[in-house]
């Protein structure tokens, strides 16, 4: 006898939209939607096949939507920075991947992209804003990248840190905020399945104000925990201080698990906005993701896991 276990996110089949009208319009939207991209072959143009482990039970936001409703600070602080992005220059590009580390290395993009599993998974992102999207993003576990440099006994946090270009990045001129943008999870966390280096969405490589041209994805913490256009990930003994846990500690914590009962000093968060429909849906404990990630906190009730 099959017996399923519900895993708390589905909707049923009559309610999810339509594969046709999902992905219809990708053509039409190409254009806008990649406006500023280098027309060379590269490894992640190549479309990456589905994983179906990972099902986000609720259908796919729009292109245009995910593509031009961004926070990128470093660009500005509204939500139409796509368009400043666009000077971003993606190549050449090198991750350094340094620390408590057995062989530190420094990768080139295109180089790393060749050696590493890059397949797709539709996620859930929430924002602490209390808006979500579903994207289908495409890329790599982190857990891969980690076993090829070798982590050390003692790190215990994996520390990203975002590029910094005076020369494309107004926002930087803003000196009162900690630059660069440092964010950061526990070795456990970073191991976890669900934990995600970003290169493409919607079957294309990532564009500029998505993070390009590689980010990281925790789908179960607020959207804010996701580091873009990464220029550094390090293995470290102590734990970092966080770009906006410097700036609002009593806001912002360096956990930032969802939580809906659990409201933000200024709102509430137990229902979110879904970005393109401008639907309200309730929001769901660790972002529908329980099942994967909530073993990771049964000794930790003591800290501050959901701010």
């Amino acid at each position: 006898m099959l017996i399923r276990t519900r895993r708390g996110w589905e909707i049923p089949e009559s309610a999810a939209t339509p594969e046709a009208l999902a992905f219809g319009r990708r053509a039409a939207l190409a254009g806008a939607a990649a406006m500023a991209l280098p027309s060379i072959a590269r490894a992640e143009d190549v479309p990456a096949a589905r994983n179906p482990r990972y099902v986000a039970g609720r259908a796919i936001t729009g292109e245009r939507d995910a593509t031009t409703y961004n926070n990128y600070y470093e660009f500005g602080t509204d939500k139409g920075i796509f368009r400043p992005a666009q000077k971003l220059p993606l190549r050449p590009w090198t991750v350094k991947v340094d620390g408590l580390v057995d062989s530190p290395m420094e990768f080139g993009i295109d180089d790393l992209l060749k050696t590493m599993p890059i397949e797709e998974r539709v996620y859930r992102l929430r924002c602490v804003e209390a808006w979500s999207m579903v994207v289908p993003w495409s890329g790599f576990p982190l857990s891969a990248l980690l076993a090829k440099v070798g982590v050390k006994p003692e790190a215990k946090f994996v520390r990203f840190e975002t590029a910094a270009l005076p020369a494309v990045m107004p926002g930087l001129r803003q000196s009162w905020y900690p630059w660069p943008y440092v964010e950061a999870c526990t070795v456990e966390e970073a191991g976890n399945e669900l934990s995600f280096l970003v290169t493409g969405a919607y079957g294309k490589p990532l564009l500029p104000q998505n993070g390009a041209p590689i980010r990281f994805h925790q789908p179960w913490k607020y959207g804010f925990k996701a580091g873009k256009s990464l220029a550094r990930i390090s293995l470290v003994a102590e734990r970092p201080k966080t770009f906006w846990e410097a700036i609002q500690p009593q806001e912002y914590g360096f956990w930032a698990n969802i939580n809906p009962e659990v409201p933000h000093p200024r709102w509430s968060q137990a229902s979110e906005r879904v970005l393109g429909t401008g639907d309200r849906v309730p929001t769901q404990l660790f972002n529908g993701y329980g099942e994967f990630v909530a073993g990771l906190y049964t000794n930790l009730q003591r800290e501050r896991l959901w701010t």
